[in-house]
Protein backbone atom coordinates (compact mmCIF):
# COMPACT_ATOMS: atom_id res chain seq x y z
CA UNK A 1 0.00 0.00 0.00
CA UNK A 2 1.39 3.36 -1.00
CA UNK A 3 0.93 6.44 1.14
CA UNK A 4 1.31 9.49 -1.07
CA UNK A 5 0.87 13.17 -0.54
CA UNK A 6 0.44 14.66 -3.97
CA UNK A 7 -1.97 16.48 -6.24
CA UNK A 8 -2.51 13.59 -8.65
CA UNK A 9 -6.05 12.49 -9.55
CA UNK A 10 -6.71 8.92 -8.46
CA UNK A 11 -9.44 6.45 -9.50
CA UNK A 12 -12.47 6.38 -7.24
CA UNK A 13 -11.62 2.96 -5.81
CA UNK A 14 -8.20 4.26 -4.77
CA UNK A 15 -9.65 7.34 -3.13
CA UNK A 16 -11.85 5.10 -0.99
CA UNK A 17 -8.77 3.65 0.68
CA UNK A 18 -8.42 4.81 4.27
CA UNK A 19 -4.76 5.64 3.64
CA UNK A 20 -5.59 7.87 0.71
CA UNK A 21 -8.10 9.79 2.78
CA UNK A 22 -5.09 11.74 4.03
CA UNK A 23 -4.53 12.96 0.47
CA UNK A 24 -7.94 14.56 0.48
CA UNK A 25 -7.14 16.20 3.79
CA UNK A 26 -3.92 17.62 2.38
CA UNK A 27 -5.91 19.32 -0.38
CA UNK A 28 -8.35 20.81 2.10
CA UNK A 29 -8.22 24.02 4.07
CA UNK A 30 -6.34 22.22 6.84
CA UNK A 31 -2.98 22.70 5.17
CA UNK A 32 -0.75 24.82 7.38
CA UNK A 33 0.28 28.06 5.77
CA UNK A 34 3.93 28.44 4.95
CA UNK A 35 6.12 28.62 8.02
CA UNK A 36 8.13 31.81 8.40
CA UNK A 37 10.28 30.96 11.40
CA UNK A 38 13.30 28.74 11.67
CA UNK A 39 15.84 27.62 14.24
CA UNK A 40 19.41 27.18 13.08
CA UNK A 41 21.58 24.98 15.27
CA UNK A 42 24.98 26.70 15.37
CA UNK A 43 26.16 26.07 18.93
CA UNK A 44 28.37 23.04 18.26
CA UNK A 45 32.08 22.95 19.04
CA UNK A 46 32.97 21.96 15.49
CA UNK A 47 35.48 19.37 16.69
CA UNK A 48 35.46 17.57 13.33
CA UNK A 49 36.61 20.82 11.68
CA UNK A 50 39.68 21.33 13.84
CA UNK A 51 42.05 23.13 13.51
CA UNK A 52 39.77 25.60 11.68
CA UNK A 53 37.45 25.83 14.67
CA UNK A 54 40.28 26.52 17.10
CA UNK A 55 40.00 30.20 16.18
CA UNK A 56 36.45 30.60 14.85
CA UNK A 57 33.02 29.00 15.21
CA UNK A 58 31.78 26.44 12.72
CA UNK A 59 29.00 28.81 11.65
CA UNK A 60 31.57 31.28 10.31
CA UNK A 61 33.57 28.79 8.25
CA UNK A 62 33.44 29.97 4.60
CA UNK A 63 32.05 27.70 1.89
CA UNK A 64 31.83 28.92 -1.67
CA UNK A 65 32.86 32.41 -0.60
CA UNK A 66 30.15 32.71 2.06
CA UNK A 67 29.94 31.64 5.69
CA UNK A 68 27.82 28.63 6.51
CA UNK A 69 25.52 30.80 8.60
CA UNK A 70 24.97 33.43 5.91
CA UNK A 71 24.47 30.76 3.29
CA UNK A 72 21.83 28.99 5.40
CA UNK A 73 19.96 32.16 6.30
CA UNK A 74 20.13 33.53 2.76
CA UNK A 75 18.76 30.36 1.24
CA UNK A 76 15.89 30.14 3.73
CA UNK A 77 15.08 33.80 3.17
CA UNK A 78 14.68 33.02 -0.52
CA UNK A 79 11.81 30.74 0.54
CA UNK A 80 10.14 33.42 2.62
CA UNK A 81 11.61 32.84 6.08
CA UNK A 82 12.20 36.09 7.95
CA UNK A 83 12.37 35.09 11.61
CA UNK A 84 15.46 33.17 12.73
CA UNK A 85 16.66 31.92 16.09
CA UNK A 86 20.32 30.88 16.20
CA UNK A 87 21.70 29.08 19.22
CA UNK A 88 25.29 29.94 20.14
CA UNK A 89 27.98 28.51 22.43
CA UNK A 90 31.44 28.17 20.84
CA UNK A 91 32.76 31.69 20.03
CA UNK A 92 29.25 33.00 20.67
CA UNK A 93 30.29 36.66 20.69
CA UNK A 94 32.01 36.26 17.33
CA UNK A 95 28.79 34.97 15.76
CA UNK A 96 26.74 37.77 17.29
CA UNK A 97 29.22 40.42 16.11
CA UNK A 98 29.29 38.96 12.62
CA UNK A 99 25.49 38.88 12.31
CA UNK A 100 25.24 42.46 13.58
CA UNK A 101 27.09 43.59 10.43
CA UNK A 102 24.85 41.68 8.00
CA UNK A 103 21.80 42.96 6.14
CA UNK A 104 19.73 40.18 7.68
CA UNK A 105 20.65 41.13 11.28
CA UNK A 106 17.16 42.42 12.09
CA UNK A 107 15.69 38.99 11.36
CA UNK A 108 17.95 37.09 13.79
CA UNK A 109 17.69 36.50 17.51
CA UNK A 110 20.09 34.44 19.59
CA UNK A 111 19.57 31.71 22.14
CA UNK A 112 22.59 31.80 24.43
CA UNK A 113 24.05 28.43 25.44
CA UNK A 114 27.47 29.70 26.51
CA UNK A 115 27.08 28.14 29.96
CA UNK A 116 26.36 24.65 28.63
CA UNK A 117 25.65 22.95 25.31
CA UNK A 118 22.07 21.72 25.48
CA UNK A 119 21.97 19.36 22.46
CA UNK A 120 19.20 19.58 19.88
CA UNK A 121 16.20 19.02 22.14
CA UNK A 122 17.47 21.13 25.00
CA UNK A 123 18.49 23.90 22.63
CA UNK A 124 15.03 24.02 21.10
CA UNK A 125 13.37 23.95 24.53
CA UNK A 126 15.48 26.87 25.77
CA UNK A 127 14.62 28.90 22.66
CA UNK A 128 10.86 28.29 22.99
CA UNK A 129 9.97 31.81 24.23
CA UNK A 130 11.53 33.32 21.09
CA UNK A 131 9.06 31.68 18.69
CA UNK A 132 5.57 32.49 17.52
CA UNK A 133 3.47 29.79 19.24
CA UNK A 134 1.07 29.63 16.29
CA UNK A 135 3.52 28.81 13.50
CA UNK A 136 5.59 25.68 12.86
CA UNK A 137 9.35 25.97 13.29
CA UNK A 138 11.74 24.76 10.61
CA UNK A 139 14.76 23.10 12.26
CA UNK A 140 18.02 23.22 10.29
CA UNK A 141 21.69 22.59 11.12
CA UNK A 142 24.11 25.32 10.10
CA UNK A 143 26.56 22.83 8.57
CA UNK A 144 24.11 21.10 6.19
CA UNK A 145 23.80 21.96 2.50
CA UNK A 146 20.81 20.43 0.74
CA UNK A 147 18.52 20.56 -2.29
CA UNK A 148 15.23 20.90 -0.42
CA UNK A 149 12.50 23.18 -1.73
CA UNK A 150 11.38 24.71 1.56
CA UNK A 151 8.12 26.01 0.12
CA UNK A 152 7.27 22.40 -0.69
CA UNK A 153 8.46 21.19 2.70
CA UNK A 154 6.43 23.77 4.63
CA UNK A 155 3.32 22.88 2.68
CA UNK A 156 3.66 19.23 3.72
CA UNK A 157 3.12 20.08 7.39
CA UNK A 158 -0.58 19.45 7.92
CA UNK A 159 -2.59 21.11 10.66
CA UNK A 160 -3.02 17.87 12.63
CA UNK A 161 0.68 16.97 12.54
CA UNK A 162 2.93 17.84 15.48
CA UNK A 163 6.20 17.31 13.63
CA UNK A 164 7.30 16.34 10.13
CA UNK A 165 10.71 14.66 9.77
CA UNK A 166 12.37 14.72 6.37
CA UNK A 167 13.74 11.25 5.61
CA UNK A 168 15.21 9.29 2.72
CA UNK A 169 16.15 5.75 1.73
CA UNK A 170 19.85 6.43 2.29
CA UNK A 171 21.75 3.50 3.78
CA UNK A 172 22.75 4.22 7.36
CA UNK A 173 23.55 2.38 10.59
CA UNK A 174 20.69 4.05 12.44
CA UNK A 175 17.14 4.28 11.13
CA UNK A 176 13.84 5.72 12.22
CA UNK A 177 10.94 3.26 12.01
CA UNK A 178 7.57 4.23 10.54
CA UNK A 179 4.29 2.42 9.94
CA UNK A 180 2.25 2.38 6.72
CA UNK A 181 0.84 5.84 7.46
CA UNK A 182 4.38 7.15 8.01
CA UNK A 183 3.80 7.69 11.71
CA UNK A 184 6.97 7.47 13.80
CA UNK A 185 7.13 4.22 15.77
CA UNK A 186 10.74 3.85 16.87
CA UNK A 187 14.47 3.84 16.14
CA UNK A 188 16.92 1.03 15.48
CA UNK A 189 20.68 0.66 15.49
CA UNK A 190 21.23 -1.87 12.72
CA UNK A 191 24.68 -2.85 13.98
CA UNK A 192 23.79 -3.54 17.62
CA UNK A 193 20.08 -4.33 17.27
CA UNK A 194 19.20 -1.71 19.90
CA UNK A 195 15.63 -0.43 19.54
CA UNK A 196 14.09 2.69 21.06
CA UNK A 197 10.32 3.01 21.08
CA UNK A 198 7.48 3.92 23.45
CA UNK A 199 5.81 0.63 22.44
CA UNK A 200 7.00 -2.28 24.64
CA UNK A 201 6.22 -4.89 21.97
CA UNK A 202 8.53 -3.08 19.57
CA UNK A 203 11.33 -2.50 22.09
CA UNK A 204 11.37 -6.20 22.92
CA UNK A 205 11.36 -7.37 19.30
CA UNK A 206 14.24 -8.76 17.30
CA UNK A 207 14.24 -7.11 13.91
CA UNK A 208 16.19 -7.00 10.71
CA UNK A 209 15.85 -4.69 7.71
CA UNK A 210 15.81 -5.97 4.14
CA UNK A 211 17.15 -4.28 1.02
CA UNK A 212 13.85 -2.46 0.44
CA UNK A 213 14.10 -1.05 3.99
CA UNK A 214 11.13 -3.07 5.17
CA UNK A 215 11.39 -4.18 8.79
CA UNK A 216 11.29 -7.96 9.20
CA UNK A 217 10.49 -9.47 12.64
CA UNK A 218 12.75 -12.30 13.71
CA UNK A 219 10.54 -13.29 16.64
CA UNK A 220 6.95 -14.51 16.53
CA UNK A 221 5.74 -12.43 19.49
CA UNK A 222 5.59 -9.28 17.33
CA UNK A 223 1.81 -9.77 17.24
CA UNK A 224 0.69 -6.13 17.68
CA UNK A 225 2.28 -5.37 14.31
CA UNK A 226 -0.88 -5.04 12.19
CA UNK A 227 0.85 -3.08 9.44
CA UNK A 228 4.34 -3.17 8.03
CA UNK A 229 7.17 -1.08 9.42
CA UNK A 230 9.70 0.69 7.27
CA UNK A 231 13.14 2.10 8.07
CA UNK A 232 14.32 5.47 6.78
CA UNK A 233 17.33 7.72 7.34
CA UNK A 234 16.68 11.02 9.11
CA UNK A 235 18.09 14.09 7.34
CA UNK A 236 18.21 16.31 10.43
CA UNK A 237 15.67 18.63 8.78
CA UNK A 238 12.26 18.79 10.43
CA UNK A 239 9.23 20.99 11.00
CA UNK A 240 8.18 21.31 14.65
CA UNK A 241 4.83 22.49 15.99
CA UNK A 242 5.18 24.72 19.09
CA UNK A 243 2.26 22.84 20.65
CA UNK A 244 4.84 20.14 21.48
CA UNK A 245 6.74 22.48 23.83
CA UNK A 246 4.63 21.62 26.93
CA UNK A 247 5.63 17.97 26.53
CA UNK A 248 9.25 19.06 27.00
CA UNK A 249 8.60 20.33 30.52
CA UNK A 250 9.47 16.97 32.09
CA UNK A 251 12.73 16.73 30.16
CA UNK A 252 16.07 17.94 31.57
CA UNK A 253 17.87 20.99 30.24
CA UNK A 254 20.03 18.84 27.95
CA UNK A 255 18.54 16.18 25.66
CA UNK A 256 18.31 15.02 22.05
CA UNK A 257 15.33 15.99 19.91
CA UNK A 258 15.18 12.45 18.52
CA UNK A 259 14.95 11.02 22.04
CA UNK A 260 12.10 13.46 22.65
CA UNK A 261 10.25 12.43 19.51
CA UNK A 262 10.69 8.75 20.38
CA UNK A 263 9.29 9.29 23.87
CA UNK A 264 6.12 11.07 22.74
CA UNK A 265 5.33 9.58 19.32
CA UNK A 266 2.69 7.27 20.84
CA UNK A 267 0.61 10.27 21.90
CA UNK A 268 1.64 12.86 19.31
CA UNK A 269 1.28 12.94 15.55
CA UNK A 270 4.90 12.76 14.40
CA UNK A 271 5.34 11.70 10.79
CA UNK A 272 8.04 11.07 8.23
CA UNK A 273 8.20 12.67 4.81
CA UNK A 274 10.15 10.76 2.18
CA UNK A 275 12.21 12.70 -0.36
CA UNK A 276 13.83 10.15 -2.64
CA UNK A 277 15.83 12.77 -4.56
CA UNK A 278 17.18 14.29 -1.35
CA UNK A 279 20.78 15.38 -1.67
CA UNK A 280 22.71 16.87 1.21
CA UNK A 281 26.22 17.24 2.42
CA UNK A 282 27.49 17.56 5.97
CA UNK A 283 30.03 20.38 5.88
CA UNK A 284 30.89 19.73 9.51
CA UNK A 285 33.85 17.57 8.46
CA UNK A 286 37.18 18.65 7.00
CA UNK A 287 37.09 16.15 4.16
CA UNK A 288 33.69 17.46 3.01
CA UNK A 289 34.80 21.08 2.64
CA UNK A 290 36.47 20.31 -0.67
CA UNK A 291 33.25 18.69 -1.93
CA UNK A 292 31.01 21.57 -0.90
CA UNK A 293 31.68 23.88 -3.87
CA UNK A 294 30.86 21.17 -6.40
CA UNK A 295 27.76 20.31 -4.42
CA UNK A 296 26.58 23.92 -4.45
CA UNK A 297 27.01 24.19 -8.21
CA UNK A 298 25.03 21.06 -8.99
CA UNK A 299 22.47 20.55 -6.24
CA UNK A 300 21.28 23.50 -4.17
CA UNK A 301 19.21 25.05 -6.94
CA UNK A 302 17.89 21.69 -8.07
CA UNK A 303 14.72 21.63 -5.98
CA UNK A 304 12.02 19.21 -6.99
CA UNK A 305 8.59 18.33 -5.73
CA UNK A 306 8.40 15.22 -3.61
CA UNK A 307 5.76 12.96 -2.14
CA UNK A 308 5.13 10.87 0.91
CA UNK A 309 5.66 7.39 -0.38
CA UNK A 310 5.90 3.92 1.01
CA UNK A 311 6.84 0.79 -0.86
Amino acid sequence: MLFLRTTKVFPLNVLRSRHFYVILQSLSDKTIKMAKQAMIFAAGLGTRLKPLTDTKPKALIPVGGETLLSRTIGRLMSFGYHDFVVNVHHFAKDIEAFVAEQDYAKFVRFSDETDMLLETGGGLKKAAPLFDPNEPILIHNVDILDNVDYNWFANQHQADEDAVLLVSRRQTKRNLLFDNAMRLMGWINRETGEIKSPFPWLREAELTIDDSLQVIPLTSHLLPLTSKLYAFAFSGIHSFSPRLFPLMDRFPDKFSIIDFYLSVCHRSHIVGLVKDDLKLIDVGKLDSLSEANAFLETNVDNVNNSVHELK
